[in-house]
């Protein structure tokens, strides 16, 4: 199979449940945040689901705590601890993947600087106080104290040149002979993550991109034509199922 990049948005939280715009700020996910996560894991992560867990080649968290209980609350079932426990949860009879897990500010949120915490609304109050434009757009402008939208680029760049050189150039052009098919995960934030699938396919932030991804949600990326050249969000994704016996006409 062609590889795939899994990102997901950690759970629901008090601040993105109210639209305020969190991104150093530390905060727990709600209890229904947990319950919908351990749903979704449930429901995408494991054999014959669209996470399978023995496919995936690395995975990469956000440093920030929200996202990582994201990630444990999952299930992926990494042999190896998650890097901020003392000790592995669980025997290895539960071990589903081989998978490292890699905490990396690449994929922190976007530094919101004056505008942390704050609602949309509350944006374009202190705007209009300040006498500027009430019409602010992070793609093209992005945070007074805060990232840039060159700033954001640069440093999801790099983390995609190191997950195709790494990890997916060598599985389709057939020099890895790993396990793994090359599947990524991510567990980050909204508007990085919105971000990353934006840079994925070469497109620049400042068009503003009509994405939307709710707390818990989760995308898909890929390739056209199993080529590394040709970066493709994938709109719909099948589940993997193990093919036995003969093939049926």
């Amino acid at each position: 199979m062609t590889p795939r990049v899994f990102f997901i948005r950690h759970g629901e939280t008090e601040w993105s449940l109210n639209g305020r715009h969190t991104g150093t700020t530390e905060l727990p996910l709600t209890a229904n945040g947990e319950k919908r996560i351990r749903a979704t894991g449930q429901a995408l992560v494991g054999n014959n689901r669209l996470i399978v867990p023995s496919k995936l080649a690395h995975v990469y968290v956000s440093p920030r705590r929200r996202a990582q209980r994201t990630l444990e609350l999952l299930n992926i079932g990494c042999r190896d601890k998650l890097p901020w426990q003392e000790q592995r949860g669980y025997p290895d009879e539960e071990v589903k993947s081989e998978a490292k897990i890699q905490i990396t500010e690449a994929i922190r949120e976007w530094d919101y600087g004056d505008y942390e915490g704050l609602t949309s609304q509350q944006i374009r109050e202190k705007r209009r106080q300040e006498g500027q434009s009430e019409q602010w757009d992070i793609w093209r402008e992005g945070c007074p104290g805060g990232e840039s939208p060159k700033d954001v680029t640069r440093r999801l760049d790099q983390l995609i040149h190191d997950i195709r050189t790494r990890f997916q150039q060598p599985i389709m052009d057939g020099f890895s002979h790993e396990e793994s098919c090359g599947d990524i995960l991510l567990v980050g934030h909204g508007h990085i993550l919105r971000a990353f699938a934006m840079r994925w396919v070469n497109k620049p932030l400042e068009d503003n991109p009509a994405l939307l991804l709710e707390a818990g949600g989760v995308g898909t990326l890929s390739y056209e034509h199993n080529n590394i050249e040709e970066p493709a969000i994938l709109l719909g994704s099948a589940f993997v199922v193990e093919v036995t016996g003969a093939a049926h006409e």
